[in-house]
């Protein structure tokens, strides 16, 4: 009888861990992909693979950390720029942005918004654009949001408690549903060396942040993968680029991610002028990830105006543009993401 009440026991217990190891392991799966996903994967792949425990999310270049809720087929190719600066302000931005969607954008002055609002409309894809926080409280219509040179805190909502106000940090709670059901994140250059205090956007940018950058100076980036984004954008792997810009060096170093583009830092100052050395012989400046349900696609390259504008004697302008808005297109699943 003890015999039979033990044999009961064990078997519970061991059917309770088997449980509790399928919830753990299921927990982080999307939820269309469940199924599937049990037939592909052995028991704890996707947490030693694709669980990262340091933001608590699926997240790296496996799809399966993706959360296709249907929305790509849903949402309209519309997305929305966010440009709003708490913080230094690029002078490719111009001045701050009234409240509301869509204010006036003065081309000669608002070079980096208007220049990107026109190279969409040449892929057919329709940009909003704002710097209004509380615009961030609804983002289920874009197929994607573009931080461009975002600075600081700039999802918190400091009108937030006033009479009539909202939560300070709504807008980073929108921002993480919008992800979680399958949203696409694009970030631009100081789109690093913005939210520093929150862990989550961190994770976003690949487990990376901006740490500092030396003289705005002339260098070449290298294309180090065959992407949509890189080859697809007509530069093919071992492709050089004269470029300028203030080649950031990134503290957290971007982990589980798909680098796409590198700088040859051989290629940059040394000395007075040029901060530490960045990061040796592998220096990232644009890469892709599945974070959290959704996608992410940055760079850290853009600092200039003569990037952005048509046209332009600015070295690798085109080269840039053609590279950002690939980006930009497979994050709206427009073409293939991070293959």
């Amino acid at each position: 009888m003890k015999n039979d009440a033990e044999s009961v026991r064990n078997q519970a217990g061991a059917g309770l861990l088997t449980v509790v190891a399928a919830a753990a392991i299921f927990a982080v799966l999307p939820d269309t992909a469940t199924a599937q996903s049990a037939k592909q994967y052995a028991p704890g792949q996707l947490m030693e693979n694709s669980f990262d425990p340091t933001y608590n999310v699926c997240r790296g270049t496996n799809p399966i950390c993706y959360n296709d809720w249907g929305v790509q087929e849903r949402r309209s190719n519309r997305v929305l720029i966010y440009s709003r600066t708490a913080g230094p302000r690029h002078a490719k931005l111009g001045p701050a942005l009234p409240a509301g969607l869509n204010p006036e954008l003065d081309p000669t002055r608002h070079v980096a918004q208007s220049r990107l609002v026109e190279m969409l409309a040449a892929e057919g894809i329709q940009a909003d654009w704002t710097e209004d926080v509380t615009r961030m409280f609804s983002l289920g219509n874009y197929k994607a949001v573009i931080f461009l040179s975002t600075t600081r805190d700039t999802l918190w909502n400091h009108a937030g408690g006033a009479a009539g106000g909202t939560r300070l940090d709504r807008a980073r709670e929108e921002l993480k549903k919008y992800i979680e059901t399958g949203g696409g994140f694009v970030g631009i250059h100081n789109a690093f060396g913005t939210e520093y205090g929150w862990p989550y956007y961190e994770g976003l940018l690949g487990n990376a942040n901006y740490f500092n950058h030396g003289a705005n100076q002339d260098g070449t980036f290298v294309v180090v993968a065959d992407d949509s984004s890189t080859t697809g954008a007509g530069m093919p792997v071992g492709s050089r680029v004269d470029f300028k810009d203030e080649w950031y060096n990134l503290i957290p170093f971007p982990k589980n991610v798909k680098f796409l583009v590198t700088v040859d830092t051989s290629t940059l100052l040394r000395g007075p002028g040029s901060s530490h050395p960045g990061h040796g012989n592998f220096h990232p400046v644009s890469w892709c990830q599945y974070y959290d349900g959704g996608k992410a696609w940055v760079t850290t390259l853009g600092h200039d105006r003569g990037a952005f504008e048509a046209n332009s004697s600015f070295p690798g302008a085109a080269e840039f543009q053609r590279h950002i808005i690939a980006g930009i297109k497979s994050v709206m699943g427009l073409v293939p993401f991070c293959t």
